[in-house]
C-alpha cells in the first residue's frame, strides 16, 4: 500500500506535541512542504490531511458513504448525544428531514425582525468609551438569539451562566481529544464529575424548553416543529424526549458559538482596516440612510456579506473537519487504509496562496462574482458539504450580515492597546484571549461622510 509524503519525526510524540503547541500552524506547515495529500501518526493512528479541492469533493459530496464521523465528533456525544452533528446512517437522515422544515427560507426570513431587535437592544446598552470583550457580547447576542427564534424562549436571565456552562463544556471536550484523557479522567474523577455539572446544567434548560413546548401548538419555532414533526418518509413517528434534547442541544450550541466567533473575528478585522470598514459603513449607510434593516436588505448589502465571507475564511469559525474511512480509500497513486482518520482542514484551505495570493491579507474584494468563477469551489466551505453541510448555514448568513448592520449603524470598535490577538483552535475557532474593544458612537456627520464617499466613488464609476 502506497501512502503518501508527510513528516517522520525521530522522537516518539513528536507530531501530537507539535499539533498540541501550534495546531494550525503545524497543518498549514504540512500541506506547504508535502502538497495536498499527507500522511502523519500521532501514536498508531495514522492521519491524513486532505488538501486538494477534488479531493475535498470527494470525501465530503461523491464517496461519503465511505466515511464515517472522526473521533471528536464521537468525543461530541458526551454533550450533544445523538444529534444532527455526531449521529450517523439511516438515524441521522431521519433526524435531518424532521429538522430540514425549520430551517425553509420562509422560516428563516421570519426570524430577521428578531436578530435585529436584540442587536438593538444591545447597542442601546452599550455606552461611548467604554471596553468590552466583544466575543463574550456576542456570544450574549447570538444566545439570545438561537434561544428566541429557535426555541421561543428568553434565557436573558441565564445568558451569563449558560455561557460559562458552554465555555466550559468546550474545553472539556478540546481535553477529551488528548490521546491519554480517559486514563486520566480516571486517575482524576474529578475531572469527569465537572464535566457532568456542566451537561447536567445544559440539559436542565434545554428539557425545562421541551417541557414547556408540550402543548401541541406550532409557535413558528424550531422547537415546536420537532415536537410537532412526523417521519412521513420514514417510519411515521415523531421524537422521543431523548431525542429532542439532542437536536435541541446540538442546535443550541453550535447556532450561537460559531456565530458568536465570526461576529468576534470581523469586528477585529473592521478595526485593523480602516479602508475596508470606510466603504463597510458607506454601504450600510446609503442602503440603510439610517432605518432598521430587515431580512428584505441582505440581498442589498453585498459589501456586507463580502466582509464576512472573507472574515470565515481568515478565521473560519468551524476549522477543521474529521473523517474516518470504512473501507480502503484511493486518492490518486495513493490509498488511505480502512480506520484511517481523514483531516480536511478549512483554516489551511482557506489560506492556500494558490487560491488567495497574499492569504493573510483581508481583502473582501475577494468576494465579487468575478473573483470567485477563479476559485474552485472546495477552496472555501466554512460551513462543510455534502450530506453533512450546516443545516444552519442560510440562518447564519442571515444573522451575521443583519447583525453587523445594526451595530455598525451605531457604532464603530476598536481594538484595546496592547490587547493579545492569539487563535485558539478547539471545537470552534476562539479568540485565546477574548477580544477588549473600546465603543466609539457613530455622529451624524460619520453617516454624511461615508455617504460622501460613496457618492464621489459611485460618480467616478
Amino acid at each position: 500500500m502506497t501512502l503518501p509524503p508527510g513528516p517522520k519525526p525521530k522522537l516518539p510524540g513528536a507530531n501530537l506535541l507539535a499539533l498540541r503547541r501550534d495546531t494550525l500552524g503545524f497543518l498549514r506547515g504540512l500541506a506547504l512542504e508535502y502538497g495536498d495529500l499527507v500522511h502523519f501518526q500521532v501514536g498508531k493512528q495514522d492521519y491524513f490531511l486532505i488538501n486538494d479541492p477534488e479531493a475535498i469533493r470527494s470525501v465530503l459530496v461523491t464517496d461519503y458513504r465511505n466515511f464515517a464521523k472522526g473521533r471528536g465528533l464521537e468525543i461530541a456525544k458526551r454533550l450533544l448525544g445523538e444529534g444532527l452533528l455526531t449521529s450517523e446512517g439511516e438515524h441521522h437522515k431521519r433526524q435531518r428531514r424532521l429538522a430540514q422544515p425549520a430551517f425553509h427560507r420562509q422560516r428563516i426570513a421570519a426570524y430577521g425582525s428578531i436578530m435585529v431587535e436584540r442587536a438593538q437592544r444591545i447597542g442601546a446598552e452599550w455606552q461611548d468609551g467604554v471596553t468590552l470583550d466583544i466575543s463574550q457580547e456576542m456570544m450574549r447576542l447570538t444566545l439570545g438569539i438561537v434561544a428566541r427564534t429557535l426555541f421561543d424562549t428568553d434565557l436573558e436571565a441565564e445568558t451569563e451562566e449558560i455561557g460559562a456552562a458552554v465555555s466550559e463544556a468546550v474545553h472539556h471536550l478540546d481535553f477529551a481529544m488528548l490521546p491519554f484523557s480517559s486514563l486520566l479522567e480516571r486517575l482524576n474523577p474529578a475531572i469527569k464529575r465537572s464535566f457532568q455539572r456542566t451537561r447536567d446544567r445544559l440539559d436542565e434548560t434545554v428539557y425545562r424548553m421541551i417541557r414547556e413546548h408540550r402543548d401541541g401548538k406550532d409557535r413558528g419555532d424550531l422547537l415546536s416543529m420537532l415536537l410537532l414533526a412526523q417521519d412521513d418518509l420514514g417510519d411515521g413517528g415523531g421524537m422521543t424526549d431523548e431525542q429532542l434534547r439532542d437536536e435541541a442541544m446540538t442546535i443550541f450550541l453550535a447556532g450561537h458559538e460559531t456565530t458568536a466567533n465570526a461576529l468576534t473575528w470581523t469586528w477585529y478585522l473592521l478595526s485593523q482596516h480602516h479602508e475596508v470598514e470606510r466603504k463597510f459603513h458607506a454601504e450600510l449607510d446609503s442602503v440603510l440612510a439610517g432605518r432598521s434593516p430587515t431580512e428584505a436588505d441582505v440581498a442589498n448589502l453585498p459589501y456586507t456579506r463580502m466582509v464576512l465571507a472573507e472574515s470565515m475564511r481568515r478565521y473560519p469559525p468551524a476549522w477543521v473537519i474529521g473523517r474516518r474511512a470504512v473501507a480502503d480509500y484511493r486518492i490518486g497513486e495513493f490509498t488511505l487504509p480502512a480506520g484511517s482518520i481523514c483531516m480536511i482542514c478549512q483554516y489551511v484551505t482557506h489560506h492556500d496562496p494558490r487560491w488567495y495570493p497574499r492569504p493573510f491579507d483581508f481583502d473582501p474584494e475577494r468576494w465579487t462574482p468575478e473573483a470567485q468563477e477563479q476559485r474552485p469551489k472546495f477552496a472555501y466551505y466554512p460551513f462543510g458539504s455534502g450530506p453533512r453541510v450546516c443545516i444552519g448555514e442560510g440562518f447564519a448568513w442571515m444573522e451575521g450580515i443583519l447583525l453587523l448592520a445594526t451595530l455598525a449603524q451605531q457604532w464603530r470598535l476598536s481594538l484595546l492597546p496592547g490587547h493579545p490577538v492569539a487563535m485558539q483552535p478547539i471545537v470552534t475557532l476562539r479568540p485565546r484571549h477574548g477580544m477588549k474593544m473600546t465603543l466609539e458612537r457613530r455622529a451624524a456627520s460619520d453617516f454624511n461622510d461615508s455617504q460622501s464617499r460613496l457618492d464621489l466613488a459611485t460618480a467616478a464609476k
